[in-house]
């Protein structure tokens, strides 16, 4: 009878091998997931570094106080997703990671409608998972305003909020099909109207007394999070491409979303 010896040190290789290749095909997806998220041009933006006037000042129209003083901010350049996450794209992510989806409208979910309902956390860890990032505050003003193509708009891609967004004054209370308005001098869809956006950015009132010229990212601590944009259940006039407010970062508003923004790979 021949008995077979069980080789403790070969099991041993061979799991942290297998371990070893697990990890370098993980690396390999996201890296994947990565170089498709950003040069995909169907659904990506690459936004041109340069500066703008942040902000609006107290003589113009609709200003509000945390939305001043208007001031010069540099960027660099950047993409941003051309359209808002849908409940499509957010509902895959939530069967691969085993996340439960948020408590559904009363419509249902809507496949290319954005996804909302979520909190900061929730968009943060999409955009991770997509190898991807949300955008800072000044990112999505400077992409809003139209970056450097920007004709100076009151809303994203027009002085017509009806042109470009869907808001409480014609949404019929629903959210809508992301990129069915006009975009904006950039291409992007939906800046203004449809879902309000998580920015990465912590909120205070004053930020933009004290705020860096070059690339802020928001307070260290604030008393939630940025949103911006504007929605289908909110007056026109917040659609403005200056307007900000304030969420708790476990709200989950029913008109509360995102959209990706990911950073220039460096060669």
């Amino acid at each position: 009878m021949i008995t077979k010896t069980f080789d403790y040190k070969f099991f041993i290789c061979n799991k942290r091998a297998i371990k070893h290749i697990y990890i370098i095909v993980l690396i390999v997806c996201v890296s994947i997931l990565s170089t498709y998220a950003q040069d995909n041009d169907n659904y990506w933006v690459k936004v041109e570094g340069g500066s703008f006037i942040m902000g609006c000042n107290s003589e113009d129209k609709d200003c509000y106080p945390d939305e001043q003083p208007a001031h010069k901010v540099t960027i660099n350049t950047f993409y941003i997703g051309r359209y808002e996450v849908t409940v499509k794209e957010y509902k895959e992510f939530c069967e691969k990671t085993n996340r439960e989806m948020p408590q559904k409208p009363s419509y249902g979910w809507i496949d290319d409608f954005p996804i909302v309902s979520i909190t900061w956390e929730d968009a943060n860890a999409y955009a991770k998972y997509m190898g991807c990032r949300l955008p800072t505050e000044a990112e999505w003003e400077y992409a809003a305003k139209g970056g450097k193509k920007s004709k100076g708009y009151t809303y994203s891609g027009s002085n017509d909020w009806n042109e470009v967004g869907w808001s409480y004054e014609n949404s019929d209370k629903v959210l809508h099909t992301v990129g069915q308005k006009q975009p904006n001098e950039l291409g992007i869809y939906d800046m203004s109207g449809n879902a309000w956006e998580w920015c990465n950015d912590n909120y205070e009132i004053f930020y933009y007394e004290k705020s860096p010229q070059n690339n802020p990212q928001g307070p260290e601590s604030g008393l939630g999070k940025v949103n911006r944009g504007g929605c289908f259940a909110f007056d026109y006039a917040l659609m403005s491409v200056h307007h900000r407010r304030c969420s708790d970062i476990n709200s989950k508003g029913t008109g509360t979303g995102f959209r990706l923004a990911k950073d220039v790979k460096k060669n």
